[in-house]
């Protein structure tokens, strides 16, 4: 593992199996995000279907963390959603893990299971932003409407990235 990352520090990670169309969401808006000149308390990765990965990363010491997927929750196709996740408690049982789909839920499950195994803690704050996607067929490509969707993505997530600056500053802990 890494070296410890500083606790203001802000993981910006798009989960997602490219290979399954609209899956590929938090990649992209990963991508298009790493275009940007962001501040220096920011890291994005492209976590793609390395879940587990990301939940041993997720302990390195981040205050905010925002996991980009597709999320399905019923409305249309495109919807961006921004949910505050949060972590599992200690008693809880992860749930069965699949390699190649998984899910922010599933990460934080894993991340749970670490934080009461290894006696360390996770992030402060965990946000998903996620888009209703339209299609999870095998393929790659985003369908036009999730493709559509990228842009405000890309807003929604800058837009928590300066909040969790303006936090950490007020806190000194960048």
């Amino acid at each position: 593992m890494s070296a410890a990352v500083p606790k203001g520090r802000v993981l910006v990670a798009g989960v997602g199996n490219i290979f399954l169309g609209d899956d590929g969401f938090g990649v992209e808006v990963v991508r298009r995000l790493s275009a940007l000149a962001l501040p220096d308390h920011v890291e994005l990765v492209d976590t793609g279907v390395r879940g587990v990965h990301l939940a041993y990363q997720l302990l390195e010491g981040y205050r905010t963390v925002v996991l980009v997927d597709a999320t399905a929750r019923g409305c249309e196709p495109g919807t961006v959603y921004l949910i505050e996740a949060r972590l599992p408690e200690p008693e809880e049982r992860p749930a069965v893990m699949d390699g190649h789909r998984m899910t922010p839920d599933a990460v934080l499950a894993v991340l749970g299971t670490l934080t009461s195994g290894l006696g360390r803690s996770g992030p402060e704050k965990v946000l998903v932003v996620g888009c209703e996607p339209q299609s999870l067929d095998e393929g790659m490509g985003l369908s036009p409407v999730v493709e559509a969707s990228v842009d405000e993505a890309v807003q929604v997530v800058l837009g928590l990235v300066e909040e969790a600056g303006r936090t950490a500053a007020a806190l000194g802990t960048r």
